[in-house]
């Protein structure tokens, strides 16, 4: 019998409308999980919960923009309400702006747009982590998966600097949580996707897209689901003497 991973645990997933985050909430509910779906989209991550819901799974849904923090507290109060206190945080809500197919040049970029884009980034994970910590704390276990990029890493000139800035500060980000809460019993890990079939992908041309298949070793985009499995993986059982550490699922892009 094929066993359930995520069996008795509750897991939030930010970002979970649509894509990557979608994903994700679905792997763990089929892992066993409780699962928590937040997204600034309230239609969209409604549709997703109740599709979920159809096919038997407990879950939950809160709609917040994560760039408030008292927006994410009030959602997480919510979905803890349903499903229990939260012991797994994916941090997976992330925007990359683009202008007519194209991101926006660091001398042309609008400062609204870089505060946008960091606040939901940077500044949402930490809202999450800042709200979910103190019961963790408590209970002494939790798991954090932050979710970067290869563009954290690497320039990548399909995303534009306040994406790449945002995306490098959650590795550093990351490795902190994992010295301050790894005493308490809490491991902290980021994933660090290259282009990954989503709708934000789709948002550029199909020639860029190419130019990084072909730079990629393994020739092909990633899928969401592949996403999902390595984060299901290190907040699971098997990578629990595993933390700070930054996996890239990005088909070898970065050995380039």
């Amino acid at each position: 019998m094929e066993t359930l991973r995520h069996a008795g645990r509750v897991v939030l997933v930010t970002g979970a409308a649509g894509g990557i985050g979608a994903a994700i909430a679905r792997l763990y509910c089929e892992e066993g999980a409780r699962v928590g779906l937040l997204d600034f989209d309230a239609q969209s991550v409604s549709r997703q919960a109740d599709s979920l819901r159809t096919e038997g799974h407990q879950v939950a849904w809160a709609q917040a923009d994560v760039a408030d923090f008292g927006q994410c507290q009030h959602a997480c109060e919510q979905l803890a309400a349903v499903l229990g206190p939260i012991d797994t945080l994916i941090n997976n809500a992330g925007v990359s702006p683009k202008h007519n197919g194209a991101p926006s040049r660091i001398w042309e970029m609008d400062p609204q747009e870089w505060e946008r884009v960091v606040g939901i980034n940077l500044s949402g994970s930490f809202n999450l982590v800042r709200t979910l910590t103190p019961s963790m704390v408590q209970q002494r276990f939790g798991r954090i998966v932050n979710m970067s990029s290869v563009a954290g890493s690497a320039f990548l000139p399909i995303v534009a600097a306040h994406y790449s800035a945002s995306k490098a500060a959650i590795i550093g980000f990351t490795r902190h949580l994992a010295g301050e809460l790894g005493p308490l019993g809490i491991t902290a890990n980021a994933l660090a996707p290259g282009r990954i079939e989503t709708p934000m992908v789709q948002s550029v041309s199909a020639q860029a897209n190419q130019r990084v298949v072909d730079e990629t070793p393994l020739r092909r985009l990633g899928t969401p689901r592949e996403v999902a499995q390595a984060a299901c993986f290190l907040t699971s059982g098997d990578s629990a003497f595993i933390t700070g550490q930054v996996l890239d699922v990005a088909g070898g892009w970065l050995m380039r």
